[in-house]
């Protein structure tokens, strides 16, 4: 995206990647509710994120330890010009897909055209700004775009690959758990639906010896269940029905491996640092409900979580408690006061950016930590003066209406659900009443999707070279389109032209002072309760399961491990 790659022409393999790794095995993971579709590229349904890469492959594919460079999977050569108008890739002749039909640029081309109509919000904003997709050749295809894009042509090489001849462009949207035909190392040969998929891999595979393949793809087959409690998933972790799982419950990493295979050392626990913004984990408010348009409102809310009595009472005092939305890297403006040319992208936005925030001198709100701060209740209920609400008769309501203030939390796992009631409980203070209601993942994602709820838990990862999937996260134009990461609703010009200008820039430095921009201006709207993040990855593996002594930017890679016997 920026600078020059940090592998040469001819590279052998990834750092992160072990090309000497034994093949063979299979590795057992969980994740967590249940599917109904083997279609990740659409809205409807729920889908098992493991068919991308490793059954449908993209056009290139990402290095894992640098902010944003791809090197060439089905593409062999790419071509764009210093504007980045257009891009032009030259298929490896090499590529099939794995009925052992070439991969050809007409496939490519139906690919862009499927995902442009029928697939995913972001894709039909990325791909809208194609103004035309020609195949020149058998294994020559060009994108003009409809206008010059630093980010464009490196999204087009992450498109994914289908195959014309065994893809209905009419059910394409539809729910399915049809195994797709990809160019991937793997095939889907088993499915239980919604408890499990088993993928085999490919013995033909075209493009094993590729650069970007070395050390990656080691085990024979690939199998993932499915478990709708936390509990009787680490039960199967325990009896090595599962063979490796990134925790995310604190207390039990704190306290729970101590179990016989874990205290003979069958089974080992580490941290793994990355080099990612942290996870911007948050309770989302729903602003297109009147409930919480007003942002004063919004940061009252925020006054009344007691994240110190949270942390040490469920989470034993291993959470960090998050503050923007790029914490931990150098697009954080965090602890940092605007410099000039951030300040210059926000002059045509008065009032969009808090001065505590343009200062670099804001933190959320600190309880002390008893679940009683009188401070933090006064500041939130002088807030919600001002937004013309009062303590009344023990509930907090409208000024003007006699409303009582209540709205509902949707969560989908026990986790969520504690964690909101201990919130609910903080908020009840205040006079708020605040449901919490647990659903199951097919009905969490449908009403998410839909933007069916009041709050919800949500997670935003962010890369280091954040561009146009900004515009699906936060932009005015994802706000009314079902099925983007604008769960808040949030319409801000002020983010829209910060968001431009990622996208639009030239240099790492624009690159940073537009991230830091557009994180003050996230922070400022109070679009979420900030809650917290780990230090790294936890993850828990029976020593069965082997990892690269180098993990990655992103930490370790389940693709780049290996088995060996017991």
């Amino acid at each position: 995206m920026h600078g020059e790659p940090a592998y040469p022409p001819g590279f052998d393999h990834f750092a992160y990647a072990n090309p000497a790794a034994p093949q063979g095995g299979r590795l057992t993971l969980s994740l967590p509710g249940t599917f109904d579709s083997l279609n990740p590229f659409i809205v409807k349904g729920s889908s098992t994120p493991f068919i991308r890469n490793n059954v449908v492959e993209s056009l290139m594919a990402r290095g894992f330890d640098e902010p944003f460079t791809l090197y060439g999977q089905l593409a062999q050569e790419v071509e764009t010009d210093p504007a980045r108008s257009f891009v032009t890739f030259t298929l490896d002749p090499r590529a099939r897909f794995s009925d052992g039909t070439p991969v050809t640029a007409d496939d490519v081309v139906f690919s862009y055209q499927l995902l442009r109509e029928k697939g995913r919000p972001n894709h039909r904003l990325y791909y809208g700004k194609i103004a035309r997709a020609q195949a020149l050749a058998g294994r020559v295809v060009r994108f003009d775009f409809v206008s010059p894009d630093r980010e464009l042509p490196l999204i087009m090489g992450l498109m994914p690959v289908f195959a014309r001849h065994a893809t209905d462009p009419d059910t394409f949207a539809e729910t399915s758990l049809k195994p797709p035909l990809g160019s991937g190392p793997y095939t889907v040969v088993a499915v239980e639906p919604g408890a499990s998929v088993t993928l085999a891999k490919d013995p033909s595979y075209w493009g094993r010896d590729l650069p970007t393949n070395r050390g990656f793809n080691n085990f024979a087959q690939l199998r993932f269940d499915y478990f709708r409690e936390q509990n009787s998933e680490f039960e199967a972790f325990k009896r090595q029905l599962v063979d490796a799982r990134f925790e995310s419950d604190p207390g039990r990493w704190e306290t729970g491996y101590d179990f016989p295979a874990a205290r003979a050392g069958e089974v080992t626990r580490e941290v793994i640092p990355t080099g990612l913004p942290k996870p911007h984990y948050a309770l989302v408010f729903n602003t297109r409900r009147a409930v919480f348009a007003d942002v004063r409102a919004r940061r009252a809310i925020i006054e009344l979580f007691d994240f110190a009595w949270l942390d040490r009472n469920f989470y034993h005092g291993l959470y960090t408690r998050t503050a923007g939305f790029f914490d931990g890297s150098e697009l954080s403006a965090i602890g940092r006061k605007a410099n000039a040319a951030e300040r210059t992208m926000l002059a045509a936005f008065p009032g969009a950016v808090r001065a505590d925030v343009l200062e670099g001198t804001y933190a959320p709100p600190a309880a002390d930590g008893t679940g009683r701060d009188r401070l933090r209740l006064k500041a939130a209920l002088d807030l919600f003066a001002q937004a013309g609400w009062q303590l009344k008769d023990t509930k907090l309501r409208r000024v003007d209406t006699g409303e009582p203030l209540r709205f509902e939390i949707m969560v989908t796992t026990r986790e969520q659900e504690r964690l909101c009631l201990a919130f609910a409980s903080q908020l009840a203070r205040a006079g708020i009443t605040a449901n919490v209601r647990i659903v199951d993942a097919v009905q969490f994602d449908a009403r998410r999707n839909s933007y069916d709820f009041d709050m919800v838990p949500f997670v935003w990862g962010q890369s280091l070279s954040p561009g146009n999937e900004q515009a699906f996260y936060f932009g005015s134009a994802a706000a009314d389109q079902p099925g983007t990461r604008n769960y808040m609703g949030m319409k801000s010009a002020a983010a829209d032209t910060l968001i431009a200008a990622m996208i639009a820039a030239n240099s790492r430095a624009d690159l940073v002072a537009a991230s830091r921009a557009l994180d003050r201006v996230l922070i400022s709207g109070a679009y979420g309760v900030p809650l917290f993040h780990a230090p790294g990855q936890w993850l828990a593996r029976w020593t069965t399961i082997h990892l690269p002594s180098q993990p990655s930017l992103y930490g370790t890679l389940p693709e780049t491990w290996w088995h060996t016997p017991e």
